[in-house]
């Protein structure tokens, strides 16, 4: 029996896709742009992209909330760029300034930065503030997707 098609958001042009769970690891594109749905990069999201993102991913959504002026979101941005790596296509790995989206801070309630966020099915799950290196955020976002 195949499993149903998985709804996976293009990370460049924000439509949603159908996606065979056994073609997640086959480097599929998107329907509507062609360009490939995982990068092995975060994805930085404005708004209405991380509304998409959060309601529409039948995967789930790892989020980090941060801000160019904040130093530990800067050191842990090379190993936030090596978890995207090691956790698509399994998750989505987004990126939040919430300098230039204030409103989802205030929205999430998030106090301090980095903040990182894991949503399942549209919720948040799992919350975790400060810095971590890559093999923690991994083994910390597997563990909560549970």
């Amino acid at each position: 029996m195949m499993a149903d098609p998985l709804h996976i958001v293009c990370p460049h042009c924000h439509t949603t896709n159908r996606v065979r769970q056994d073609d997640l690891a086959r480097a599929p594109d998107c329907g509507s742009c062609h360009k490939m749905l995982f990068t092995q990069h975060p994805v930085a999201l404005d708004e209405a992209a991380f509304e998409r993102h959060i309601a529409r991913n039948q995967i789930p959504v790892l989020v980090d909330f941060w801000a160019p002026w904040c130093g530990p979101c800067l050191q842990m941005a090379p190993a936030y760029e090596q978890a995207a790596a090691q956790l698509e296509p399994a998750f989505r790995v987004a990126k939040v300034d919430t300098e230039a989206s204030p409103t989802l801070g205030a929205r999430f309630n998030i106090r301090s930065i980095p903040t990182l966020a894991l949503f399942v099915g549209g919720r948040e799950v799992a919350r975790q503030a400060g810095a971590m290196g890559a093999a923690d955020i991994v083994r910390w976002a597997r563990f909560h997707a549970l």
